[in-house]
């Protein structure tokens, strides 16, 4: 925890309900954007993002400094969403896991150099969309927030190893995904490319 959030966390605990707002302020952004990957949905995730903020406040007293202040916020907002899934009950798409080895999930990353510059960030996105809310909260959490193991493993309540498998299980699904994209994208190309030429 920074010493800037200990201070604003010690004003609210002494009575200054102003002083959360720039808690709010420096963490929504966070928080939206984990719940966004979580429900996938704007308005869901708007939802969800103030329910966790509503949490954070009124359990601010128990949180103790173990960890830092921005890991324990996470923590908040991914149970968050995990209730709200659940009472949702709303199924998640799963994808299939093609057989991989290591080497080629390693490889893909060459095979984005075939998106436009200005296509890549959509394409990732959708392709996130397509995993389930947990393996896109994790690869959020890791490649977008730069968040260690040990620090996703306290948000999501499981043993750092567990993670690190969660994490290349996750990995090989998105390469998965991001495979039959440029796959299609590749072919659809080509399709077009065809049809011209015979017009």
């Amino acid at each position: 925890m920074t010493t800037n959030d200990h201070v604003y966390i010690d004003k609210i605990l002494n009575g200054d309900t102003n002083a959360f707002s720039i808690l709010v302020d420096r963490y929504k952004d966070l928080v939206y954007t984990l719940a966004l990957r979580m429900m996938k949905s704007k308005e869901e995730a708007e939802e969800v993002s103030q329910d966790a903020f509503i949490k954070i406040y009124k359990s601010l007293s128990k949180f103790k400094g173990d960890s830092k202040f921005s890991t324990w916020v996470y923590r908040v907002t991914y149970n968050t969403c995990l209730d709200r899934l659940k009472k949702n009950k709303r199924q998640q798409q799963t994808v299939t896991i093609d057989d991989y080895t290591a080497n080629q999930v390693k490889t893909l990353d060459n095979a984005f150099d075939q998106l436009a510059r200005k296509e890549r960030e959509q394409a990732i996105r959708d392709c996130l969309n397509q995993l389930s809310s947990e393996d896109s909260f994790l690869i959020s959490l890791y490649y977008y927030e730069e968040q260690s193991l040990d620090e996703i493993s306290k948000v999501v309540g499981l043993k750092p190893n567990n993670v690190k498998v969660k994490l290349f299980r996750a990995r090989k699904r998105l390469a998965t995904i991001i495979s039959n994209k440029i796959n299609n994208d590749i072919i659809e190309n080509y399709e077009g490319k065809y049809r011209a030429a015979f017009r």
